[in-house]
């Protein structure tokens, strides 16, 4: 299975070449807020995407109908679909899948509608309320306008999200019903409701406000918490047979997926990360792949105490000594966490190190953590030749995911 279209909406901005750029150039997304006054919070900065033109892509009255994750996840697709040499209407309707995974919805949608509801007056409360809400919208709204009559829903796994979505797009894919899957993630969050939820768990960084690009800072010992953004990622995967036919080209195909449950806690991952690793081991076994040949790994990485200990003491114990070897980075230094967006967002930047032999950088990684032992590629890119990458996303609930890609020979 392959992947023959990237589209990416994100605070490095909207168009896969705009974000593969600013990456590899080491360019922080990361702003302080301008989508509402968060003078009263702790954390006032967000990757917010920006010069995101809606009018573009939708009709006003499809604006008006939709929450913001929905028009991200349109937009993403549409771009997905250009870069992939796909024109609706597609061929074969019937086995094309949209896989769109959120872990929170519209939550914007939830906000502007709490005086209404407060008020108990049912005629303030949108007809489109429901359908701008709930999270299988975005993946209801991406088939209807491309006309996809095969498998469409949401996965909602929280921080796993788009990563369970391409997962599964891979499974549907492998069963043989479907020859197109747009699978990914998008996600919403920035507003006063979703911020007020992460800064109540303390889990936002905070002592950046002033120096927004710095705020972001995986494996840094100075690193305080993650940066919430917004934003879309979604892949085109095809089988190799139907890419073929139509005379597409892929770079990269996308081998083997893993998914774990550490069942441990709610918020915080397995002490010595088992949970993890085990979603690793079955994605390089689902790959056939032996840790010897993976030459990147992009990180879950979110800059929190304790996740990027325990994901690195995940990959030591899955590559063991070819641990030392791997180029291993945290997109995120640079967009933020992009919530249940995020698994798609960084499945697309590792198919595109593969795609350009590029690992980007983790960028803010000033100071080690001394329990953070790992090559994080910092500050810059590097050039790197790659066989085979994993992508990991790890999400509240326990949730794990882990994506394998290998170039195409």
């Amino acid at each position: 299975m392959v992947v023959t279209g990237i589209g990416l909406v994100t605070p490095l901005g909207c168009g896969t070449a705009q974000n593969w750029e600013a990456a590899t150039a080491g360019r922080s997304g990361i702003v302080a807020i301008t989508r509402f006054d968060a003078t009263p919070l702790p954390s006032r900065v967000a990757g917010e995407v920006r010069g995101f033109e809606a009018d573009r892509f939708l009709e006003r009255k499809e604006q008006r109908r939709t929450d913001l994750f929905t028009q991200y996840a349109l937009v993403a697709s549409q771009l997905a679909l250009d870069d992939a040499g796909l024109t609706p209407p597609l061929a074969h309707p019937e086995r094309v899948g949209v896989i769109v995974g959120t872990g929170i919805g519209g939550i914007q949608t939830l906000e502007d509608s709490i005086p209404a509801f407060l008020e108990r007056d049912v005629r303030r409360v949108s007809p489109f309320f429901v359908p701008r809400l709930i999270p299988n919208m975005a993946a209801s709204h991406v088939a209807l306008r491309f006309g996809a009559r095969g498998p469409s829903y949401a996965t909602s796994s929280a921080c796993a999200s788009g990563a369970h979505a391409i997962g599964d797009a891979l499974a549907l894919l492998r069963e043989g019903g479907q020859d197109i899957v747009l699978a990914g993630g998008a996600e919403a969050p920035l507003c006063l409701m979703g911020f007020m939820g992460f800064a109540a768990m303390r889990a936002l960084s905070t002592s950046f406000n002033e120096q927004p690009q710095r705020a972001s800072r995986p494996f840094d010992v100075d690193r305080d918490g993650f940066v919430m953004a917004e934003g879309a990622g979604i892949l085109v995967l095809e089988t190799l047979e139907h890419a073929r036919a139509r005379g597409a080209r892929p770079a990269v195909e996308i081998v083997g997926y893993g998914a774990t449950c550490d069942a441990h806690h709610l918020t915080q991952p397995e002490p010595d990360g088992a949970g993890a690793a085990g979603s690793m081991r079955l994605a390089l076994a689902d790959a056939g792949l032996a840790p010897a040949d993976v030459d990147y790994v992009n990180a879950h990485g979110t800059g929190t105490a304790l996740n990027d200990v325990v994901e690195t003491h995940a990959i030591k114990d899955v590559f063991g000594v070819h641990a030392a070897r791997l180029a291993v980075s945290s997109t995120k230094s640079m967009t933020g966490h992009l919530l249940g967006a995020a698994g798609a967002i960084e499945a697309a930047y590792t198919v595109l190190a593969l795609a350009h032999a590029v690992a980007p950088p983790t960028i803010n990684l000033d100071r080690v953590d001394p329990a953070c032992d790992l090559d994080y590629v910092p500050h810059r890119a590097r050039p790197l030749a790659m066989r085979a990458a994993l992508s990991n996303s790890f999400g509240f609930g326990g949730t794990n995911a882990c994506l394998a890609f290998r170039r195409v020979d």
